[in-house]
């Protein structure tokens, strides 16, 4: 770090692997990226045009072996994360990775474990811990302004599902998509999950074929004996629809959806206003970049990362005990899973 600056190298130029990319290149000055690499090289070729990136490098392994990079950036399938980690790891590398680190435990164990022996720094991208409405709610249930927390629903709905091809690979909607929900659920009342129950539907027949859903209700016990729910639907046709209420002893919160502007329009008939953001790019373009530049910091200030590797693995256990659950037509505890 010669320049004072974080040099990164960048593991993989899809969807999020540009909105990292951009992040870097044009909103944080602390932070400079010298190389990215992906299985399509011309992506990483287009990608390192649109951010100036100087190098675009044949491999991981040769991001691995650059002297000049002091860390990396794995936004590549969900598969190949925790193999990655470990190699970044063995080179000295700090490590920025996109959730989650595996659809394993074992292989998520191993990973920490050599991040721990390399004594180096890894966050995990749950963005949604940098927005400031979920900021807010957190300081207020920290803060007890509304008391002690009893109740919490959580809405999370794509405005489209995915392909079919998609969803396998990603570990399907508890993994990939409510694997979001449930870390909010920890983070914004501070308090650990002890058993869940699911209800879950294939509405659309082609998540059936894929042994996915389209359509769940996930209910938490909290330790402190707090209820939540978290309800995820694949095609909520008016936008990315993102909420959460928390009910205390002394009041509540809540935080509703982002939209492009404020404007209510009031008619003989009717009054309404514009559709909410879209999808998770425009949602949570802020949180994605504060989540980098609370990496950055991290790093050249050596503080603690605010996402650490087990703040990844405990989603993991929820979501693995959240299928448990369907399968078995009853509540988890997460001890069964961890057990």
């Amino acid at each position: 770090m010669t320049t004072g600056k974080l040099c990164f190298g960048i593991i993989g130029a899809g969807r999020i692997g540009r909105v990292h990319a951009e992040t870097l290149a044009f909103r944080l000055p602390e932070a400079q990226v010298a190389a990215i690499t992906d299985v399509n090289l011309e992506a990483a070729r287009t990608l390192a045009t649109r951010c100036n990136i100087p190098r675009v490098a044949d491999s991981a392994v040769e991001i691995f072996a650059d002297s000049k990079i002091d860390a990396v950036l794995i936004c590549t399938s969900t598969d190949t994360h925790a193999g990655l980690i470990v190699q970044a790891a063995e080179a000295g590398k700090h490590i920025f990775c996109e959730k989650p680190v595996s659809l394993s435990l074992e292989k998520i164990d191993s990973s920490l474990a050599a991040v721990e022996k390399a004594g180096v720094k890894l966050q995990v991208g749950f963005n949604r811990r940098f927005d400031s409405n979920f900021i807010r709610v957190r300081q207020a249930v920290a803060a007890g302004e509304i008391g002690t927390p009893n109740l919490m629903h959580i809405i999370s709905r794509d405005p489209a599902p995915p392909p079919y091809t998609y969803l396998r690979p990603s570990g399907g909607l508890f993994l990939d998509m409510m694997i979001h929900d449930f870390d909010m659920a920890r983070y914004l009342l501070g308090d650990e999950v002890e058993e869940v129950y699911t209800a879950a539907a294939a509405l659309d027949p082609g998540f059936a074929k894929e042994d996915d859903f389209d359509t769940a209700v996930v209910v938490l016990r909290f330790k402190s004996g707090a209820i939540g729910t978290i309800d995820n639907s694949r095609k909520a046709t008016f936008g990315y629809d993102q909420r959460v209420e928390i009910l205390g002893s002394r009041g509540k919160i809540d935080a509703d959806n982002r939209y492009a502007n404020q404007v209510v329009v009031s008619g003989e008939k009717c009054v309404y206003t514009d559709l909410p953001l879209n999808f998770f790019m425009q949602r949570y373009a802020d949180s994605f970049a504060l989540e980098m530049k609370s990496f950055v910091e991290a790093v050249l200030e050596d503080k603690p990362v605010k996402v650490s590797g087990m703040d990844s693995r405990v989603p993991v256990v929820m979501a693995l005990a959240a299928r448990k659950s369907y399968d078995e037509h009853r509540p988890v505890k997460l001890t069964e899973i961890e057990g």
